[in-house]
């Protein structure tokens, strides 16, 4: 298979927007490929680089007889897990969903994704 073959398969691209000391720009990561990386200005410039920089990252696996990694298989993850925790932070958890109106499920979650209840 040549690496363009790869490009077509479903791999997992993580793009996040990173404002430090060198200033605002897109930084791109593959997680299946270790190393692989770029950046851009803008999140479209970044997903190209990317696509560029994953095109190198799997010539250069196959020139030298390296295997190239299947994408992360997304199809054993349900979207349950079961969590146990103290009877207080339940409580607490449940009475701050009852406040917002919102079940503890889908409070839980804002939590978990670093939000807050507006």
């Amino acid at each position: 298979m040549d690496a363009k073959k790869y490009l077509e398969r479903p791999y997992h691209i993580v793009i996040r927007h990173i404002v430090d000391e060198s200033g605002s720009y897109y930084f791109a990561t593959v997680s299946e490929f270790d190393g692989c990386m770029s950046h851009g200005d803008t999140y479209a410039e970044a997903f190209e680089n990317i696509q560029d920089a994953m095109t190198g990252w799997i010539e250069a696996k196959l020139e030298h007889g390296f295997p190239v990694p299947e994408p992360l298989d997304d199809s054993r993850y349900s979207g349950k897990f079961v969590l146990r925790l103290p009877k207080s932070l339940h409580a607490r958890l449940a009475q701050e969903a009852e406040r917002d109106g919102v079940s503890l499920n889908q409070y839980a979650l804002y939590r978990l994704a670093g939000g807050t209840m507006a």
